[in-house]
């Protein structure tokens, strides 16, 4: 007894399955369509997908391989500076004028640390230099930086883009032709060997910083700042409550290169405080060489010193600058 055709629902078309069920037109050309091989990855709607990933041929390792090459060799460039730091501050003047620079130190030995704390070097004294130098820079420069950027992006005056254009066109100039300049004025006001003298010059912000935290400020959608405009919200709330957070990533970046420019500032501080007790931790470090004497070992035990800090602060925040360069890359 054969089976009875499918009845079709008055209203509905019949589907393909249907149609050949019940021997209705386009029966004879029904086919089913072959379902794909799946490769257990899940879609959106958790069909699963077939993979996309090339091959691993011979050219294709080869290239891989060189560039991971290229990679390590970049990499020993750029540490072996640290390493040879490093292993120098812990061997004696001796072992390293007569071993390979890179071989290790036999006995290993503290001796340059410590005596850079002692008489007649005290190098706690750079390092409480500059770190006040320092912190009295971030701050500085931070809040200026914040405000003018902020007023560059948001608020409307006449001349805004000009003012702005010609500040920025400053970064051409080179910091060393204003040393002059900065030392005569400093010198006229009784402030060489001083702290007013390290710090005034430089504590406002940079054009590089005011153009960095503008073109992030602006990315900022208008409609959030309206809303926060309607709900009463002023000028500097709207700064500290909307803009400011939503910038966090290029904040945190843009202490990290204060922090380290001028931690690192030898220039100006030679010139302007070139006395012991206002010495940073570079002038100090250049004042252990002589003429006639290098105490490379003391030396190196220094710069090891000044580094610390600085490898300290990226290793924390490295996640922060990474975001940061993802924020400014999508913007």
């Amino acid at each position: 007894m054969s089976a009875s055709p499918t009845p079709a629902t008055p209203g509905l078309p019949l589907s393909r399955d249907a149609a050949a069920d019940s021997g209705g037109p386009g029966s004879a050309r029904s086919t089913t369509r072959p379902t794909p091989p799946s490769s257990g990855l899940p879609l959106e709607g958790g069909a699963p997908r077939q993979s996309r990933r090339r091959p691993l041929t011979l050219g294709r390792l080869g290239s891989l391989a060189f560039l991971y090459l290229f990679l390590l060799a970049g990499a020993a460039v750029m540490i072996m500076p640290f390493v040879f730091s490093v292993v120098t501050s812990l061997k004696t003047p001796n072992q390293f004028a007569i071993t390979p620079p890179l071989t290790l130190p036999d006995p290993v030995t503290t001796e340059n640390y410590t005596a850079l704390m002692q008489a007649p070097y005290n190098f706690y004294v750079p390092i409480l230099v500059t770190a006040q130098v320092v912190i009295v820079m971030v701050v500085g420069q931070l809040i200026s930086s914040v405000l003018a950027a902020y007023t560059f992006a948001t608020l409307e005056f006449p001349g805004r883009e000009t003012i702005f254009w010609i500040y920025l066109s400053t970064m051409m100039v080179p910091a060393v032709v204003t040393i002059i300049p900065l030392y005569v004025m400093m010198t006229s006001a009784g402030m060489k060997n001083s702290f007013l003298g390290l710090t005034l010059p430089l504590m406002f912000g940079s054009p590089y910083a005011i153009f960095l935290l503008r073109q992030n400020f602006r990315s900022v959608p208008s409609e959030i700042l309206d809303a926060s405009k309607i709900d009463g919200a002023g000028y500097l709330r709207r700064l500290w409550s909307v803009v400011l957070p939503s910038n966090r990533p290029i904040l945190v970046t843009l202490v990290l290169i204060t922090v380290v420019s001028h931690w690192n500032n030898f220039m100006w501080p030679s010139v302007i405080a070139p006395a012991p007790e206002w010495r940073v931790i570079t002038v100090a470090t250049a004042a252990l060489q002589s003429q006639y004497d290098g105490r490379w070992t003391l030396v190196m035990a220094a710069t090891t010193i000044a580094l610390a800090p600085l490898i300290i602060l990226f290793v924390a925040f490295q996640n922060q600058i990474t975001r940061s360069l993802g924020v400014t890359g999508v913007r």
